[in-house]
């Protein structure tokens, strides 16, 4: 949008919430300049089809890594299967800084060459300006942070993937709860462990009340946020990614998290299913 693009929204794959392959090859016109699959909450895209159907369309793959840091599809690490990728370093993320940060990613030296000037005032040197831009530098006590956690993020993310198997064996036989899909080519950085069930309001509440917390990643669909009512999509334009939206909920999910505390959002999600039987 600020680069005065239009955005034109995609469905999922119902399963794994990630670019629907189908969905995208039916929204390219000619107008089309390039697809930005998402690796949502962690999971890598369906990126062989993405970019197949990119390449014979001619068009850039920006992937956004922004939840993936670490991710695999096929062996090869998220962020270097398009023409680009984003990610972020927020605190929160799997890799993330002090405070606000982030990075672009390349094999193209034009395009790595664009973003350092974009990144910088649109300057090559001081004060001579080759177009506009921004002030959008890394700053070095943001750096130096993640220079130092970068050496654990494998390891951080091989805890989360034993957390998620240890959700995944509490809670597989949970009627009315649906789990995580991970395809078979991906290895999952689980940003978010993400559950879907359509008493999703009343299990955030039952356990908000017994003192485990939750999120919603995310409660309303790009395509239909106010700041794109002007494109005109509507309820029904992207039929997966609603109802994800209705019904997805994040429970906890991070290195520092106990067997112990694991087991225990089990025991309350299992208790709040059982009641309903």
């Amino acid at each position: 949008s600020m680069a005065g693009a239009t955005p034109v929204f995609a469905d999922v794959d119902p399963e794994t919430g990630t670019l629907d392959p189908a969905a995208f090859e039916a929204a390219i016109t000619p107008q089309t300049a390039g697809v930005i699959p998402v690796h949502l909450y962690g999971c890598p895209a369906n990126m062989d089809a993405i970019v197949k159907i990119a390449r014979r369309h001619s068009l850039l793959v920006l992937e956004d890594a922004a939840q993936a840091h670490g991710a695999r599809y096929k062996e090869r690490r998220v962020g270097g299967l398009g023409d680009a990728a984003a990610f972020s370093f927020y605190p929160s993320k799997n890799l993330g800084a002090y405070g606000d940060a982030g990075a672009v990613v390349t094999r193209d030296p034009v395009l790595a060459n664009k973003v350092r000037l974009l990144r910088h005032g649109g300057q090559r040197q001081a004060s001579y300006h080759e177009l506009p831009g921004t002030n959008s530098r890394l700053d070095e006590i943001q750096a130096a942070v993640l220079r130092v956690k970068q050496a654990y993020l494998d390891g951080w993310n091989e805890r989360r993937r034993a957390l998620a198997k240890r959700y995944d064996a509490g809670l597989q036989d949970c009627e009315g709860l649906a789990l995580p899909v991970t395809p078979e080519e991906v290895e999952h950085a689980f940003y978010v462990y993400v559950v879907r069930t359509h008493l999703r309001d009343g299990l955030r509440d039952y356990l908000a009340g017994t003192g485990v917390s939750t999120g919603i990643h995310y409660p309303v669909c790009v395509h239909l946020q106010a700041a794109y009512a002007h494109l005109g999509y509507e309820v029904g334009s992207c039929p997966n990614a609603e109802e994800a939206a209705a019904t997805v909920l994040s429970l906890a999910i991070f290195p520092q998290l106990t067997a112990g505390e694991v087991d225990q959002v089990v025991r309350m999600v299992r208790i709040f299913f059982a009641v309903r039987e």
